[in-house]
């Protein structure tokens, strides 16, 4: 396996499951089951124990292994030169068991969902460009930027909500762009998370070469993950398109006064996507956006920017939910830290945080008094 030259660096100090002050827990994992074995330095002591042939593998191993969600946090703050590869460890381990073909059922679920339909939804690829119907959003030609929306915001019902809202503002904002509707492939950073390096390798190519193709020079991404995928995943030569998360752009016409929204008074507070936080380090756009709204209050989480508390959807759990719900889930625990700021609105500019959000919503029983909105959607309507 790659990386079983460094498993054994990590003695569990613990830095790895918590905040840069150490005031808290904030390893989703940990925080949902509370056991050592689902803390970063648990995962790496066992994964170490079994490439020694000391742990068998069993389906509560695959659980603890899978159940990671790849948030970064341990990778923010462990306090040794091989920190940046312990979720590439993570990744490895989960490589190999897909290579020996003892993944977990829902993992199995989503690599043959991808394989067969290309997406993890069994949808056709002709509704791949629905949620664009009746927004005069045209198909890719030559335009300036390739507008990339990917699975959730392709296929699922919140997801599609936000991917209109974000190419409305793009659109209002004067951005030069088109999509590719059924011609879009999936991005495979989930597929590269769970471990299927060969298909996620596949995907790429096969990206990069309809990219080529078409000759895209820019593209402006919906989701997070696929702007992970683009940049640090994908081939990176002198012909790579240049990537940006739709938030970087939207920042940047605000500032040159291509948006005017109308004044209103909200309170907000804003989650930060793993993907587009620790992964990428852009921490600054979305609040920038938000920051210059009129009459809009800003209330930062206690957890934030490099702390901030993942929503348990990262790493493929978004599709396969081996992090588990319940009282304790990360999503739900995200929510009650939102409602402690006393903002009635969680603003965040990942499909797959807001569907996660949603749903703890729902389970907190704070219908109608919280209310978890894209941050596009948040500029829609004020504009």
């Amino acid at each position: 396996m790659k990386y079983d030259d460094i498993v054994h660096r990590c003695f569990r100090c613990g830095f790895c499951k918590l905040t840069s002050d150490f005031g808290n827990y904030n390893c989703p994992t940990y925080s949902r089951f509370k056991f050592e074995s689902y803390s970063p330095g648990g995962r790496l002591w066992l994964i170490r124990a079994w490439l020694a042939g000391d742990v068998r593998t069993s389906d509560h191993f695959g659980e603890i292994l899978y159940s990671c969600t790849a948030c970064g946090n341990c990778v923010e703050h462990c306090i040794f030169t091989f920190s940046e590869n312990i979720v590439d460890i993570y990744i490895a381990a989960r490589e190999k068991m897909v290579e020996e073909g003892i993944i977990p059922p829902p993992v199995r679920d989503y690599l043959k969902n991808i394989t067969v339909s290309g997406n993890p939804y069994k949808a056709p690829a002709g509704e791949r460009g629905k949620w664009a119907e009746g927004t005069g959003i045209e198909p890719y030609k030559d335009q300036e930027y390739l507008f990339y929306v990917g699975d959730v915001g392709s296929y699922d019902e919140r997801g599609m909500k936000m991917a209109r809202a974000v190419g409305l503002m793009l659109r209002k904002a004067g951005v030069d762009m088109g999509i590719l509707a059924e011609r879009e492939l999936c991005d495979g950073n989930e597929v590269r998370a769970v471990g299927e390096t060969g298909l996620s390798d596949y995907l790429a190519e096969q990206n990069s070469l309809l990219f080529r193709e078409l000759g895209v020079k820019k593209i402006i991404t919906l989701d997070p993950h696929a702007f992970n995928a683009f940049k640090n995943c994908y081939p990176q030569g002198n012909d790579a398109p240049e990537v940006y998360h739709y938030t970087q752009i939207i920042a940047q016409r605000m500032q040159a006064g291509k948006l005017f929204p109308k004044e209103a008074a909200l309170k907000v507070t804003y989650h930060d996507p793993c993907y587009l936080g620790r992964h990428n380090a852009q921490y600054d756009a979305p609040r920038q956006i938000l920051q210059a709204l009129p009459g809009l209050e800003m209330f930062e989480m206690e957890r934030n920017r490099e702390d901030a508390f993942c929503c348990g959807g990262g790493g493929g759990n978004f599709f396969t939910d081996l992090c588990g719900s319940g009282p304790n889930s990360p999503a739900r625990i995200r929510i009650r830290e939102a409602k402690e700021t006393g903002a009635g609105i969680v603003a965040t500019a990942c499909p797959q945080c807001a569907k996660m959000l949603d749903d703890a919503v729902r389970a907190e029983g704070l219908e109608g008094r919280m209310d978890v909105r894209d941050i596009a959607e948040i500029v829609m309507d004020l504009c």
